[in-house]
């Protein structure tokens, strides 16, 4: 789609001098799936520097915080270095050869021994495509067993799902462009603004230069993305179904439905609509059953149907759910109603959640799936990719998804697995019967960047992977745009690119067509597979949109001078264009007939409804500045300042209700796990839910690891689990007293009761909360500290009366660690305390306010950090918009630049001036 970009080049680029800095390398974020460009440089000194990439179509140079923050998490702190293999002593290390062997011919053994399905794979969206096409060719086209899953089973496959039953093909219909020109864009399960804050950037400035545009979102949560919506519904989790069913029943009372199209391109509208009628027919029980106010269902239902450039797009909150497949298709039943796909500023976006989920279903990376969009169910799909590889074995049913795979490794029938950039002992539901089921398996073989993480804790063989800047090939954002992932940094120690690794096992194994020279050669028949038989006019021809053709046949050269290009690119003459024409324009779908299906969506509700013993509803998902489990993201200084702790965010009648208070500790119980978390009031939550952020796990925190907590019910269509539902309990974690420190050295946490570490740019921070009262906090504090030595430079100041502690220790006139301890979580500013650590001398008047617990210079502590990118917080913020009669985020920005960089804040930072302007009123 031609369309001048309104998104422009960010107003803040990081770069190094000249004279001191490596060639730029252009390369992909290794974040989300709106795969932004960035330009990475290297110091002489190592030190990493990236900026945007202006010439990328996805970000036009523009990053959020995460990705601006990636040069803080290259360093190879805690990094897996060698091969690691378990013996009676523990994980030792051992040669490439040795590690090798034992992982080659354990799972040869237990393949000749109990079959092809005795082993299996766990792979993640954060591979590149060719290692995701190489583990997938091995374990279905050689092994002979689909038991290959991904961590993306966890967050798209119910669109995988949706999409194949409407499209007859896994097709993603919109590109970013479109939403610069849609007059209505709808923002289901999806906070946009912390989740995909680029694209919701792109959002923001459409609306900036078209007003009349107008922002919907649907989420049972007041987000930061509602901050700039016109209209927020927020309905009740899990009824999504009944919602937009009711708006199916809308559209064909209000004549809205385009009846030519519907006839020429599309079958089964009868009974979908028959479906939908049953409850939907009547938007007052719509209004009642989502638990929303009537005429604001109605304000909605009248926008879209009375706007013909619509995009509904959504992510986790319609995906992660047990109608997560019907979520789907009741949401592209209204644009096929509507006639509403294949056009500019038109139809359902799926936004992925990892930076390849979708390179991972082009190679057929689900357990129910086959390489280049064929169906493994289907005998002719499988004939071709068997004689496309000649390979000598192909798997003949679906494998078993990601849920039921550790089920089965639990039960014995699963012996081998290989887990491959993916940290499930966190990341899946019911996490703790993840634990037993590797406790009990007999061989397990993890690939992995880091050297301890909750999975690797479980690993019989341990295998060195490359990181982010370090390994080379290929990603697909989610508009299908193919872009460049290239390394600017050397491999560091033994690590090793998985294609590679996952070749080498499969040639110990016995198995031949695994000789591959690099990436270049496993992108090529990855692109040569997606055009195999995809001719319309050959008569054993399987006709698939995707298809990459007119890429093959590049060398090592020509692969890495590849451009960010948009499949499908059947053609050489269409890998010349950045931007692919707009998919389904002719409106002929991947069925036999060319038609799309309606698919009969009749809603049902949560598998596990809330009772008296679980009476709150779970929810959970990101954070602004953190990424899964934070392996790349908790090495990073800056991206911990906005949000540093797990918490339990609760409304405030309901923590009354239930005896928990904010700031204070408390525990989430549901019937499968526990976990516990600081409370707040973050002001989004309705009566009757509390949400709980995914990212904190055993490496963090002592207790936070929510996916122990979660429902492991999944959608019986595409196996994706419930982590938007789960019945709970709260109940207040009684503790004598909380603390926290902050130290250059590594502390131990002892003996907290509950701990989080957090990284400093200078140190390490601790927060801390114990049960047993500490009878000399100051013997305590010192011997934490080392600091023994009785003519140590030690300040202090107790209250014993109230309980209260504080104490520095200083080392040359430097400040190396600090303890401040309370029988309240009510504690001094860390924002300030942190500015200390980067002092070479501590200033006297910053020994005075040590032991009073303030800063004692104004404008010294800045508060809670909002805008990451510049450090600006919210004490700051809040001065400057009553100091300067600050109204918009603009005006903000223009006096402390917050929000004019990524602008993943500006949503905060509008809802700081709407409170700071209440309160001055007031």
């Amino acid at each position: 789609m031609n369309v001048v970009p309104i998104f422009s080049a960010p107003v803040l680029t990081k770069s190094v001098p000249t004279s001191t800095a490596s060639a730029v390398t252009s390369t992909t974020c290794p974040y989300c799936g709106v795969g932004c460009g960035v330009q990475a440089s290297v110091a002489s000194d190592g030190t990493v520097t990236v900026a945007g990439d202006p010439a990328h179509p996805s970000n036009f140079g523009r990053l959020c915080v995460k990705g601006s923050a990636l040069g803080e998490t290259v360093g190879l702190e805690g990094r897996l270095l060698h091969p690691m293999q378990r013996t009676d002593d523990g994980l030792q290390r051992v040669s490439w050869d040795t590690a090798l062997e034992t992982a080659a011919g354990g799972l040869r053994r237990i393949i000749d021994t109990h079959g092809p399905d005795a082993v299996a794979l766990y792979v993640s969206g954060q591979l590149l495509t060719e290692d995701y096409y190489v583990a997938n060719k091995l374990m279905k086209g050689y092994v002979g067993s689909a038991n290959i899953d991904t961590n993306s089973r966890l967050c798209m496959s119910s669109a995988v799902a949706g999409h194949k039953r409407a499209f007859g093909e896994d097709l993603v219909p919109v590109s970013y462009a479109d939403l610069e020109v849609a007059d209505l864009i709808v923002l289901v399960g999806s906070n946009t603004a912390w989740c995909h804050p680029i694209l919701f950037q792109r959002i923001a400035k459409m609306r900036e230069a078209r007003p009349s545009a107008r922002l919907v979102v649907i989420d049972p949560r007041r987000t930061a993305t509602c901050e700039l919506a016109d209209v927020h519904l927020p309905i009740k989790a899990g009824t999504d179904v009944w919602l937009f069913n009711g708006l199916l029943s809308y559209l064909t009372r209000s004549g809205a439905v385009d009846t030519a199209f519907v006839d020429a391109h599309t079958a089964g509208w009868k009974d979908a609509l028959a479906a939908a009628d049953v409850d939907g027919s009547d938007p007052a029980k719509i209004a009642r059953m989502c638990e929303i106010d009537l005429d604001v269902l109605l304000d909605f239902y009248r926008m879209f149907a009375d706007t013909d450039r619509t995009i509904t797009a959504f992510s986790q909150g319609v995906n992660q759910s047990s109608a997560g497949t019907d979520k789907v298709n009741a949401i592209i039943n209204c644009h096929l109603a509507t006639g509403r796909i294949g056009r500019p500023g038109a139809g359902p976006f799926s936004i992925t959640g990892q930076p390849n989920a979708m390179g991972g279903r082009e190679v057929g990376g689900l357990a129910n799936m086959l390489a280049a969009h064929l169906d493994l169910d289907k005998a002719d799909h499988r004939d071709l990719v068997q004689t496309f590889w000649s390979s000598p074995a192909m798997a003949s049913r679906p494998g078993l998804k990601a849920v039921d795979l550790f089920h089965a490794i639990e039960a014995g029938t699963v012996k081998a697995v290989w887990i491959i950039a993916t940290n499930p002992v966190v990341s899946l539901p019911d996490a703790d019967q993840v634990k037993r089921a590797l406790a009990t398996c007999e061989l397990v073989i993890v690939s992995d960047i880091m050297a301890e993480t909750d999975t690797s804790a479980f690993a019989d063989v341990l295998l060195p992977a490359l990181g982010w800047g370090e390994k080379d090939g290929t990603v697909t954002s989610s508009e299908r745009r193919v872009s460049r992932q290239r390394a600017f940094l050397p491999a560091p120690g033994e690590a090793r690119a998985d294609w590679q690794v996952l070749c080498d096992v499969a040639t110990r194994m016995g198995y031949d067509g695994f000789d591959f020279a690099g990436p270049h050669e496993i992108f090529d028949e990855h692109v040569r597979l997606t055009g195999y038989r995809n001719e319309v006019e050959s008569p054993q021809a399987i006709r698939r949109v995707l298809n990459l053709n007119g890429l093959s046949g590049m060398g090592a050269a020509q692969f890495d001078a590849l451009a960010p290009v948009q499949w499908p690119v059947p053609t050489a003459r269409d890998a010349g264009s950045a931007d692919a024409p707009p998919v389904l324009a002719d409106h002929v779908f991947s069925f036999p007939d060319g038609r799309a299906r309606f698919v009969p969506t009749p809603p049902r509700a949560p598998q596990h409804p809330v009772d008296d013993a679980y009476p709150l509803t779970l929810n959970t998902g990101r954070v602004r500045d953190q990424w899964h489990t934070m392996t790349r993201t908790g090495k990073s200084a800056t991206l911990a300042s906005h949000i540093a702790e797990a918490f339990i965010d609760i409304h405030p009648q309901d923590a009354l209700r239930y005896g928990v208070r904010e700031g204070g500790l408390a525990r989430i119980e549901s019937r499968w796990g526990a976990m516990v978390a600081r409370v707040q009031h973050g002001g989004g939550m309705t009566r009757g839910s509390v949400f709980v952020p995914i990212h904190w796990n055993d490496q963090f925190a002592s207790d936070a690891r929510i996916g122990a907590v979660v429902n492991p019910v999944v959608d019986p269509v595409s196996g994706e689990p419930e982590f938007k539902h789960t019945p709970v309990r709260i109940e207040d974690f009684p503790v004598a007293w909380y603390g926290f420190v902050l130290s250059r050295a590594a502390v131990a946490p002892d003996p907290a009761a509950h701990w989080t570490r957090i990284q400093g740019k200078q140190f390490t921070r601790l927060e801390l909360a114990g049960r047993a009262v500490l009878e000399d906090p100051r013997a305590w504090a010192r011997a934490l500290f080392g600091a023994t030595d009785p003519e140590a430079d030690w300040l202090d100041y107790r209250d014993q009366a109230g309980g209260v502690y504080r104490a520095a220790y200083v080392v040359d006139d430097r400040i190396e660690a600090c303890v401040f301890l309370s029988p309240r979580p009510s504690l001094p500013s860390r924002a300030w305390l942190a500015t200390l650590f980067d002092q070479d001398v501590l200033a006297d008047i910053d020994r005075i306010g040590l032991l009073a617990g303030q800063a004692m210079t104004p404008g010294a502590d800045v508060g809670p950090i909002v805008c990451s990118c510049f450090g600006v917080g919210r004490t700051t913020l809040r001065n400057a918009i009553v100091d300067g009669g600050l109204t918009t985020p603009a005006q903000v920005t223009a006096c402390l630049k917050a929000g004019g960089n990524c602008g993943s804040c500006v949503p905060e930072i509008k809802k700081l001036i709407h409170e700071t302007r209440i309160e001055v009123a007031a």
